[in-house]
């Protein structure tokens, strides 16, 4: 099956124009599995890097799995050494993986480095899928649409999340996009970068899924205290709702970036909070150094289907001979 080269479409708008909001999210789902959770990772990747030269072979990383058509479609990140694309991947049961090949490649506003790190979302009969695009330290947020399960993409000409004016805690890049749908809007939950380099987490809305607001109260989640996992930075997460909390798992960035995941909860998704003691690490070769970029799916078993990246090298990007895994996460299903 080949992927075919995405198109661009024409997309008119202000991008200077920062929108702001307050607001919380519906309350969160009652049913399904609570906290505490349990992480239980399978000891051996499910998807690799490809052989030496080709557009993935340094990293595969940055997963982002959905449902179509019956088949796990998973739209995940692959470095070469000197850039980032998004590629494509099929499953039947989400373990074992078939590569399709390339879906987007850097090209426009969006430089030479980056069109991936994305998350994708099945909206009627589109898929869509928010990326990061631009150079290194600069990323804006575009957005690619499918209509025909994965073939073919359409990007719109801009990006439709930009940096926030200076003194805002995303004034040098915005990054790390996650989506979910709620009602009538769509969610992104998303990395903010200051001046000083600090990476911490913040979210937006919007009802189509192109012109979005930001919370005025960002950033949602900050950094954590000295020798902390997190002390150098957040990014990276993954929302869901189940057990009357909305839930995230977030990438953490110790001071010898090391990367391992963390979780918080939150009743309006505004207002987050630390889940105390729970760190996910890397407990095999390829993953020791860095456990990251999750992606969610809430099963009706009370368990959430992980995939994330890994990785054996220590490093805030790239460069990590990253792989994906999987896991399983085990909560309280009596609530």
């Amino acid at each position: 099956m080949r992927i075919q080269r995405a198109l661009v479409t024409p997309l008119v708008f202000l991008w200077g124009c920062q929108r702001y909001a307050d607001f919380q999210l519906p309350p969160p789902e009652a049913s399904g599995p609570g906290g505490p959770f349990v992480w239980e990772a399978a000891a051996a990747p499910v998807l690799s890097s490809g052989p030496k030269g080709d557009w993935d072979s340094v990293d595969v990383l940055n997963p982002s799995v959905v449902r179509v058509n019956g088949f796990y479609l998973n739209l995940y990140s692959g470095f070469d050494g000197r850039q980032w694309r998004t590629g494509i991947a099929t499953s039947q049961d989400g373990m074992n993986w078939q590569k399709l090949g390339r879906a987007l490649s850097p090209e426009g506003w969006e430089g030479g480095y980056i069109a991936a790190n994305g998350s994708a979302l099945v909206s009627g009969k589109e898929i869509l899928y928010w990326y990061v695009g631009g150079e290194a330290g600069e990323g804006k947020i575009g957005l690619a649409r499918s209509n025909n399960g994965g073939l073919e993409w359409s990007k719109l000409s801009g990006p439709v999340l930009a940096a926030g004016p200076r003194g805002s805690f995303d004034e040098s890049a915005v990054a790390d996009p996650y989506v979910i749908r709620r009602g009538d809007r769509f969610y992104m939950f998303y990395l903010g970068q200051d001046r000083a380099g600090r990476q911490r987490l913040g979210v937006a809305r919007s009802r189509d899924g192109v012109r979005w607001e930001k919370l005025r109260s960002n950033p949602i989640l900050e950094r954590g205290a000295l020798g902390s996992f997190d002390e150098r930075g957040l990014g990276e997460p993954a929302v869901w709702s189940s057990g009357g909390y909305y839930w995230m798992l977030y990438t953490g960035r110790d001071r010898a970036e090391r990367r391992r995941l963390g979780l918080a909860r939150s009743l309006d998704g505004a207002h987050w909070e630390r889940e105390p003691g729970f760190v996910a690490e890397g407990a095999q070769d390829w993953d020791r150094e860095a456990v990251c970029d999750p992606t969610v799916e809430l099963t009706g078993e009370g368990a959430i289907r992980v995939w994330f990246g890994g990785g054996d090298v220590a490093a805030p990007d790239h460069g990590i001979h990253g792989q994906i895994g999987f896991a399983m996460l085990k909560g309280d299903q009596t609530r």
